[in-house]
Order: C-alpha cells, then structure tokens, then sequence
C-alpha cells in the first residue's frame, strides 16, 4: 500500500511516496513560486504527486491516500486550511481541491504537527503514545501527541508552543509578545546571543572562527568557541542552553510525556546539547517519581519526518 506525503513550504513542494514499511520510494520537488493564487499552488501539487509516482514507478491510482502538511492553521475535519500567512491562504479547501484532482482522500494538517507524527511513526519517538516535538530553526516549532493522536485544541491551533512565555516583558517576539520561547531558544536567538557577545569582547576566538566577519555567524559558532576554551562562548551557549531548558522544562510540567524530542540544526551538537539539557530538566521540572519521568532524545528523521508524518495522516 502506497500513500502520498506532501510537506508544502513557503519555497518548495516536496512529495514522496512512503511504502506501507515507512520507505520514502520515490521523490519530487516542486518551487511554490510565491505569491499565487491558491488554485495555481494545488496544480503545482498534483504534479508534483505525479512526477513522484513515476520515480516510484507506479501510478496515481495505486495511491491509497495523500497527506499534506502545511504552514498554518488546517481543519484536519474538513481539509481546509484556515489561515496560513506563508501561503495567503484563508478558508481554502485545499483537501477538497486536491481530492477532485487526484481521485483520492486527502488530509490536511499543519506542517509541524505532521513532522511530529512522523517521529512517532518510524523516527525517535516510535513506540511511544505521549510525545511533544520541539523544533529550533528560525522559530521554535512543536507538535504535541497525546495517545498517539496529533492534539490541535478546539480550534486546530493547539501546539504554537513556541509562543509561550519564559522571559516575563523580554525580548520582542515576532508574534507581537515579548519573551516568548521562540526569541530565547530558536536557532535565531542563539546567532542573536552569539553576534551580541561578540561586539562586546573583541578578543573573543568566535572572531576567528568566523573570519573576522560577524556575518558570518551561525548557529555553530558559539559551540565551536565553546569547544576551543573560549570563555565568551561557553557564556553564550550556557545562556542559550539554561533558557531552553526553562522552555523544555515547562513543556514537561505541562503535559508530562513520556518523550520529548527536540529537532533542527543545533542538535547536531549532540550530548554538548543534550547532557545539561537533560540535567537541567531533571533538577526543574515537576516529577515525583524519578523512574517515570520524561526521557530526552533528539529527532532522527531529519527533512523526512514531515513526509511521513503526512503521508500517516490517514490513520488518525
């Protein structure tokens, strides 16, 4: 059995046929060519599903269902995305249109709450049924599953936990709020952390590392610095570290997962992040007994989970 997942971003359509053992067997990408008309997205769409069939070497009609996962707000009941900004969508059947085209079911979900079902499909958090995904990228990202179900709240925005607040009137948030999660612990914040502390020390090694140019500044570099003994660096990633600990921390006190992975870049950094993460949240959070409280791991499906996380949605 074969089903169609669709990860649709504000640059690029990505279609891939999952096999019924999770194998992604045949891929294409398609530009989204922002702004256009909604109509002209949903044919770009459908053919990518058929350039992705014919890599896989079947049809069209031998796809069991199509899933999308898509920046914004999606009624996952009727297959309309509500609003999405990236796309300049509001109240688009999106579903339905697709379905007409293809001859298929089709579901629809947010982007981030499909990648997160993805992971607890076939990625780090297979075999578990509660399990929150954090992603840092420009933004912090989640995605909450409550006994093996995707949870969206009344209104199918549910999940936005990047927009929580750890630092009460802090930095300003792109959301209009200021201290949320996502100014302190996205990759952004952390380039923001580093660029900060290096116009302040003139001497620090991250100069170096990056070639006397603070644009070139990553979210690597402070943890290279780190790596080198540099002082200012350790600063930075301990500041970063101890701020989304504060965010992870509450996540757990919140809905008490069993697992809660976090995903994106910086998490190539492995047990540098990890460790005093874990020990952070361990010190933290609310857990009466030690040996039932929430494990921390990384996400492993990378650019895939989204993918097979839309292309699962039919078993919701």
């Amino acid at each position: 059995m074969y089903n169609i997942g669709i990860d649709l971003g504000g640059t690029n359509i990505k279609v891939g046929v999952v096999d019924e053992n999770y194998n992604i067997i045949g891929k294409s990408n398609i530009k989204t060519n922002l702004p256009r008309p909604g109509e002209e997205i949903a044919e770009s769409i459908v053919e990518g599903v058929k350039q992705a069939c014919e890599a896989a070497g079947i049809s069209v009609s031998d796809v069991n269902s199509v899933g999308i996962g898509t920046p914004g707000v999606a009624n996952r009941n009727t297959g309309v995305v509500l609003y999405s900004n990236n796309l300049g969508f509001r109240n688009f059947p999106l579903g339905k249109i697709l379905s007409d085209k293809l001859g298929t079911h089709v579901f629809v979900e947010n982007d981030a709450n499909a990648a997160a079902f993805g992971e607890v499909v076939n990625g780090a958090g297979k075999g578990y049924k509660n399990v929150v995904v954090i992603t840092l990228g420009t933004g912090v990202g989640g995605g909450i599953i409550i006994d093996g179900k995707i949870y969206t709240g009344f209104n199918f925005c549910g999940g936005e936990v990047g927009h929580t607040v750890i630092e009460y009137n802090g930095r300003p948030c792109s959301c209009g709020r200021k201290g949320c999660f996502e100014a302190y612990s996205s990759a952004t914040a952390l380039i923001n952390f580093t660029k900060e502390a290096m116009e302040k020390d003139k001497n620090t090694k991250m100069w170096e590392i990056t070639g006397g140019d603070i644009g070139n500044v990553d979210g690597k570099t402070a943890f290279d610095g780190f790596r080198a003994g540099d002082k200012t660096a350790t600063d930075v990633v301990d500041t970063y570290i101890n701020y989304l600990g504060c965010g992870l921390t509450n996540m757990v006190n919140i809905f008490q997962p069993e697992l809660l992975l976090i995903g994106g870049g910086i998490c190539k950094e492995g047990s540098n992040l990890t460790d005093p993460l874990i020990e952070y949240i361990a010190e933290e959070c609310y857990c009466v007994d030690p040996e039932s409280s929430t494990k921390l791991d990384i996400c492993k499906l990378g650019n895939d989970a989204g993918i097979i996380g839309a292309a699962s949605l039919y078993t919701l």
